[in-house]
């Protein structure tokens, strides 16, 4: 895993940015702490930060050029499948000078141009450049597992993996009015666009070429190579035959994982998902490394044991962090200063802790990511099922609608956590599905976001906000099956939530974290299939846990979904408060930036610090990320 960055001049005023890649790759140092590399030519820069996974020899390092020094490549990825083809390149009389996927995946670029990108099973960001053709070729994962930002002007081109190798460049910082307002809805900013108005995130199988790099260059818009299907068989396969299937295709997937030069291990929470994937894995090496994390105070959400026993089951060499709310409460800084667009999904810490333990052992790990999104395992997934297939308890919950909304309702109790779900299912059972999958997809409603702004000025361009809502939700249809819904969290949450969370925290912390359920050919099978066999009144992700039924402990299957919520309440009213009182949401800190409304900002802290703190805890938290953020990067705004 690395870092990359470029800078291309579109004009001869800019190649006076060019310099800007040395900060660049800089700044990308967390991704790629084993060596660094820039390539410079007339009017572009490379520049390349390397984590050392394959080939980890000099012969491997990056920017890497071709023999003739035509074709130049920065790669931030893993190309898992590269032996076989590079055993055909051998064949077609190929001389390759390292065992490098790199160097593999640059000669079938030579070959074939964007078709080769057809060819890789794996993730990444990569640029090359054509020094003949005066060309830069980008493009970005079926998935969008690893990131690549992107901004244009007049003058010149710019990307990178992070947007604070961007910054660096010296572009300009304007705030995206549309992507806050979304932000402060969803607790991420969802793609294309970032929070800087210009920065946009090359999509999820996407890539982009820019032509004739000198007097007359041109940036041509991004290009679909591929997308997630969405269509039925041409003869659907039986249940059990799709188990058969997915056996198949995650065996597949977890060995082509498994191929790294350096310490490799997994992620066990002690879910179905993790489980699987350890239990696949495990076959595959001699005595495999697993990690879990868990909370000595906390012991109510601690689920190393169901971990323990699957370690136990297939004899890993098994790794439990028992730690404390305070160690997550010690990393609470270091992973606010590592994320340079506003992301308030609180779990991020959890994550980062176990990156920092575990990167400690390992250098690479497998995780179970994806698996909620392709099969439906998240309580909205079995909510959204019950309206549209008019279960019986859906008619009680909506009469009773009144009554949630004057029980206290709050993530921070069991029954308050319930009465919260409760008001949140009776109000999306009378909205469309489209407005319900956003609302639900959200932790605060339109009305409520468009209160916390200081001016009715400031409040969102609605004409644009509308538009990227409709694009955001273009998936949903309706009916029966949730395939839509499954489809649509793929694109939105899965990659700008689930995704950028552990890219980010494991970068952080330089450990590469691969996902088997995010194999190209498992999420083409499983997004075809029937919605009936990934979900139903009987459960959730249906079809993946009958598949690996037998292959698991029993009291995984017997245990319910368990999360683990980070105590930011206990946090804001003890070690915090007086941070977010006295400074970061003061009156006079709000008043002085000219965007949020220091009453009704008040009125949360307020709410905040009652007896019923309500989704106050999450709006705060949003806030202070986002102020955090702004701290470091001041962008303009108008008041």
């Amino acid at each position: 895993m690395c870092g990359i960055a470029g800078i291309v001049a579109l004009t001869s005023q800019g190649t006076h940015t060019l310099s800007t890649i040395q900060e660049a790759v800089h700044c990308l140092r967390q991704r790629g702490p084993d060596a660094s590399g820039i390539a410079t030519f007339d009017r572009l820069s490379l520049g390349h930060a390397r984590l050392s996974i394959i080939d980890t020899s000099d012969a491997g390092r990056q920017p890497m050029s071709d023999p003739s020094g035509r074709y130049t490549i920065i790669f931030n990825g893993e190309f898992f499948n590269y032996r076989e083809h590079r055993e055909e390149l051998v064949r077609r009389g190929v001389s390759l000078h390292s065992n490098s996927d790199t160097e593999v995946l640059l000669h079938w670029y030579i070959l074939e141009g964007a078709a080769c990108l057809q060819r890789v099973n794996g993730f990444f960001a990569l640029a090359i450049y054509d020094r003949t053709e005066r060309k830069l070729f980008v493009a970005r994962d079926r998935m969008g597992v690893k990131p690549l930002l992107t901004y244009t002007d007049s003058d010149r081109f710019c990307f990178a993996s992070e947007m604070k190798a961007l910054v660096s460049m010296g572009i300009p910082m304007r705030l995206d009015r549309v992507s806050l307002f979304q932000y402060l809805q969803l607790n991420y900013v969802p793609g294309p666009e970032s929070m800087l108005l210009g920065v946009r995130k090359l999509e999820p199988g996407h890539y982009q070429v820019i032509r004739n790099i000198g007097e007359n260059a041109s940036v041509d818009e991004p290009v679909a190579y591929y997308q997630i299907p969405d269509s039925t068989f041409e003869t659907t396969p039986g249940y059990h035959e799709a188990q058969d299937r997915l056996l198949y295709l995650l065996e597949r997937s977890v060995e082509r994982r498994m191929v790294a030069d350096v310490p490799l291990g997994a992620f066990l929470s002690g879910g179905i998902d993790s489980s699987i994937i350890v239990a696949l894995a495990s076959g595959m090496t001699k005595k495999l490394k697993t990690f879990s994390i868990g909370f000595r105070d906390e012991p109510q959400f601690d689920e190393t044991h169901f971990a323990e026993l699957v370690a136990q089951r297939y004899k890993t060499d098994h790794t439990v962090f028992k730690l404390t709310t305070d160690d997550l409460f010690s990393v609470l800084q270091p992973a606010l200063d590592y994320i340079d667009e506003p992301f308030a999904d609180s779990s991020a810490l959890n994550v980062f802790l176990l990156s920092r333990e575990t990167r400690k052992h390992v250098t690479v790990a497998l995780s179970g990511d994806g698996a909620d999104e392709l099969f439906g395992g998240y309580n909205k997934h079995a909510a959204e099922w019950r309206l549209r297939n008019n279960s019986t308890a859906t008619t009680a919950i909506r009469l009773l609608g009144p009554l949630w909304k004057q029980l206290p309702r709050s993530r921070n109790g069991k029954w308050t956590n319930r009465f919260r779900q409760l008001d949140r299912f009776s109000a999306g059972a009378g909205m469309s599905a489209t407005d319900r999958y956003w609302r639900w997809a959200g932790f605060e409603d339109e009305s409520s976001v468009r209160q916390l702004f200081m001016h009715d000025s400031f409040n969102t361009d609605e004409r644009v906000y509308q538009a990227r809502k409709t694009r955001l939700t273009r998936f949903i249809k309706g009916g029966t099956s949730l395939n839509d819904v499954l489809r649509n969290d793929m694109e939105l949450v899965l990659v700008n939530d689930m995704l950028t969370k552990v890219d980010l925290m494991s970068m952080a912390n330089s450990l590469e974290v691969r996902t088997p359920f995010l194999d190209y050919e498992v999420v083409n099978f499983a997004s075809r299939l029937p919605g009936e066999y990934k979900i139903d009144g009987n459960g959730r992700k249906k079809v993946l846990r009958d598949a690996f039924r037998k292959l698991l402990p029993d009291e995984l299957y017997r245990r319910g979904k368990q999360g683990f919520e980070v105590p930011l309440l206990n946090w804001f009213r003890g070690e915090l408060r007086t941070h977010i009182s006295e400074d970061m949401l003061s009156r006079e800190r709000l008043a002085d930036q000219g965007i949020f409304d220091p009453e009704a900002v008040a009125l949360i802290l307020k709410r905040l610090f009652s007896r019923d703190p309500g989704e106050s805890v999450a709006q705060v938290w949003a806030l202070l990320v986002f102020q955090h953020w702004y701290d470091r990067y001041r962008p303009l705004h108008d008041a």
